[in-house]
């Protein structure tokens, strides 16, 4: 079911106004601008970038607080880079690494060569060759059609790892494991969406992976500077940029669509929504979409971002990589996230799943306490942190999550079929619209340069 589509949206609109100014909306925004078209980004922060953050954590060197990973696979990307004239640089895993993998904070961690955990090879074998079952059966271009959809689709993860994981270790491994692929809660999500998602991405172990991998690259100086660079692009091409304007309504009309915040309104020919799900659905929409764009088990993904800033890259002269993954929060992994020029040391630690919600209510003084007094049971040799960033992404209000959406079950039967279908003048992008590396970068850019497609009829 689909609205009637209003007289003049047949041919290329000659003015579109874009929601939202992350890398989907940037992208589609600087497409359109360069094939003439009249181009107003309205972004509810003050800054552009979505889900992609920077930090500065010493004069000229930046790390990434949102979205940093990259592979060869990321064609897009990396041609997108190449275009802003920005360099990649690998992500750091020499050493070995380190696990704490037991209930009891008193046993320390276990150091290991590589990335494998001290845990029954034959148990996680077993877990990948069910996760890889389930992925390769799953259609990545309609995943609600897929085989079986309808039962993967009502069944939770969790119920899903209750039947068929028998062993300790794969039981202790599985949401561990997830949390750190998809920042989920094992309980809130559906079998179907976590298949999807994993194939998706590039399967299972190119997802998994640094070296070959989906986390091989970072981009040189931190991801958000591709958006500062897009939104340049934008401004020298005539589009313009309003910041600090949420969105409130969109209303159609034979003529044109009427876009309203509370600073006032806009008209264009088309809108683009590049906007997460549930925030796309707390806009005004008239007429209304005939399906939302969210349901009310559709989650926000479960991540809170900690980078601890040292003066040195300590862990490498120990022969650690900074590479750890825990049973016990707050930091459930961590990763050598220091700059390419050496310094300073940052180590960066994942909080996700229900871990993440239960972190993000404690009072900042505790948070500190509990990841850094963590770090250093991990890590022993660490000195106190000259810097201590936390970055909150289960309630940051314009993301509502990250690293996407995630999809509870029954949601993609429901929402699946609409989700890059236009309402009228308006057209729907975002990472959480695309097909191909959903929940990524790439995923972003893909979805960007599809609403521009549909927009110029190409």
């Amino acid at each position: 079911m689909t609205a009637a589509t209003p007289p003049g949206t047949a041919s290329a609109p000659r003015s579109v106004i874009v929601v939202g100014a992350g890398l989907a909306g940037l992208t589609a925004a600087v497409e359109l601008a360069d094939r003439g078209v009249c181009v107003t980004v309205l972004e509810a922060r003050n800054r552009v970038g979505g889900r992609t953050l920077g930090i500065e954590v010493a004069p000229g060197r930046w790390i990434d607080a949102g979205a940093a990973y990259l592979g060869d696979l990321h064609t897009e990307l990396h041609a997108l880079l190449a275009a802003c004239d920005l360099k990649t640089a690998p992500t750091t895993m020499a050493g070995a690494s380190r696990f704490a993998l037991t209930e009891d904070r008193s046993d320390g961690a276990a150091t290991r060569d590589g990335r494998f955990p001290p845990l029954s090879a034959v148990a996680l074998g077993d877990l990948f060759e069910q996760l890889e079952e389930l992925t390769a059966a799953v259609r990545p271009d309609a995943p609600w059609l897929s085989p079986d959809a309808e039962r993967l689709d009502a069944l939770t993860v969790a119920d899903w790892a209750e039947q068929r994981l028998t062993h300790p270790d794969a039981k202790l491994f599985f949401p561990l494991f997830l949390g750190e692929m998809m920042a989920a809660d094992p309980a809130r999500i559906s079998v179907l969406h976590m298949a999807f998602y994993l194939r998706s991405g590039g399967g299972l172990r190119y997802l998994n992976a640094f070296e070959g991998g989906a986390q091989q690259d970072r981009v040189a100086g931190g991801s958000h500077r591709l958006c500062e660079r897009l939104t340049r692009r934008l401004l020298d091409r005539g589009g313009v940029l309003h910041t600090d304007e949420p969105v409130l309504s969109v209303e159609q009309t034979e003529r044109e669509a009427v876009v309203r915040t509370p600073e006032g309104s806009y008209r264009a020919d088309a809108v683009v929504v590049a906007v997460p799900p549930l925030l796309a659905d707390a806009i005004g929409f008239r007429p209304p979409l005939p399906t939302p764009r969210a349901a009310s088990r559709t989650e926000r993904g479960c991540a809170v971002k900690l980078n601890l800033v040292f003066p040195e890259p300590v862990w490498r002269a120990h022969g650690l990589s900074g590479w750890s993954v825990n049973a016990t929060g707050p930091l459930l992994s961590t990763v050598d996230d220091t700059p390419p020029e050496g310094s300073p040391g940052v180590l960066t630690g994942f909080v996700t799943g229900a871990e993440a919600h239960r972190f993000a209510a404690l009072p900042p003084e505790e948070q500190r306490a509990t990841a850094v007094a963590q770090a250093a049971r991990l890590f022993p040799m660490l000195p106190e942190p000259i810097a201590f960033h936390v970055t909150d992404w289960v309630n940051e209000p314009w993301s509502k999550g990250c690293y996407a959406a995630l999809f509870g079950p029954g949601d993609w039967s429901a929402l699946g079929p609409t989700l890059t279908e236009p309402h009228g003048r308006v057209h729907f992008a975002g990472t959480e619209t695309s097909t191909e590396f959903f929940g990524l970068l790439e995923g972003a850019i893909r979805s960007g340069r599809r609403v521009t497609a549909d927009l110029l009829g190409e």
